[in-house]
């Protein structure tokens, strides 16, 4: 059995024999986890377990550990700053800021790699343009090299720690106020403004980026159809002129930015035409039992790219819990927002 492009959820701490037999469906690929799925580390780890003994290939398990406002797992895990503390650290210590957030995508990712989680949906390299609320303090900076720089010392930091890296939101979310979870976002900007935003992608692409979600959010000059659906984003312009070869997700096509493409059979079968390998349906099992029968699921290329993405060892917590550099990036990270020391060279 193959790994299926539905990443879909689970609603309790562990799994029930209805979530079984549906995870053991072929167009299933993955399972993402919520604050809800989280009381306490063991029971994290018996929920991965349980999750992982389903079938083989054993299906991907994900979440949204960015840090700040965006952590869906607490103690015991490590709380992360948001990546604009991470900017902040940056611009009044450059060198301190990029050990930051090489720090930051380790530990993040070296423990929830221990507890069984496959991917962490980080970093977000969308440009802080200071109008778009729902990403806020999610992105580094305003400067897309700044944003490059410091996204591409979190990969370096997940790669170490086991993980594979998921810039999102492709091509940029930070130019719209609206809420693709309430409304569909439309960026009325030419396609020529849109080149910063495209800029990190391109410099994490060079450096070995294994995966892209897309936005849900229209950009009339380039395409009309929101980029989770759209041909002209991930097929033009992010394979064919960025050379991404990695992982290609949706958003979660339940969020009302989705609505307009109808039915979830129809917007999940749209997403796939326009080249995503995975999609996620969030918080919808009705709507994810009428359409894992109605998609294709025999892409090879796709089958394999998703494959690729699974944690790359499999660490212990204690383990982790008596490394040097555990204690290093715990303590740096509760310093990121100390003033670096003032000196006069010479």
């Amino acid at each position: 059995m193959t790994l299926g492009p539905l990443m879909i959820d689970v609603a309790g701490l562990a799994l029930t024999p209805e979530d079984r037999d549906l995870l053991r469906h072929p167009a299933i690929g993955g399972v993402i986890l919520f604050q809800r799925n989280f009381e306490s580390l063991e029971q994290l780890q018996a929920l991965t377990g349980q999750i992982h003994d389903v079938r083989k290939p054993r299906l991907l398990v994900a979440v949204d550990q960015e840090g700040g406002r965006v952590q869906r797992f607490g103690e015991p895990f490590s709380s992360l700053p948001a990546a604009g503390r991470i900017g902040s650290r940056y611009d009044a210590d450059p060198v301190g800021g990029l050990e930051l957030a090489e720090d930051c995508g380790w530990l993040m990712a070296s423990e929830l790699v221990a507890a069984g989680v496959d991917l962490s949906f980080a970093p977000v390299v969308d440009i802080d343009r200071g109008c778009c609320e729902v990403i806020g303090d999610r992105a580094f900076h305003s400067n897309p090299k700044t944003v490059s720089k410091l996204a591409a010392k979190v990969m370096a930091g997940m790669h170490e720690g086991g993980m594979a890296a998921t810039a999102k939101h492709f091509p940029g979310h930070g130019a719209v106020a609206a809420d693709s979870h309430l409304t569909l976002p439309v960026d009325e900007r030419p396609a020529a403004s849109m080149e910063d935003d495209l800029a990190p992608y391109a410099a994490l692409t060079a450096k070995g980026l294994d995966a892209v979600m897309m936005a849900l959010v229209a950009y009339p000059a380039v395409d009309e159809l929101p980029a989770s659906f759209s041909r002209a984003w991930i097929r033009d312009c992010l394979r064919n002129r960025l050379g991404f070869a990695g992982a290609v997700f949706s958003d979660d096509l339940s969020m009302a930015g989705a609505a307009g493409l109808g039915t979830m059979r129809q917007r999940a079968r749209a997403a796939l035409a326009a080249g995503c390998d995975m999609i996620l349906i969030c918080n919808d099992r009705e709507a994810v039992s009428g359409t894992v029968d109605r998609i294709d699921y025999s892409d090879p290329a796709g089958q394999a790219r998703r494959a690729s993405l699974h944690r790359r060892h499999h660490g212990s917590w204690e383990r982790l819990r008596r490394s040097p550099r555990w204690e290093k990036a715990r303590e740096r990270i509760a310093r990121c927002d100390e003033r670096p020391e003032f000196r006069l060279d010479g």
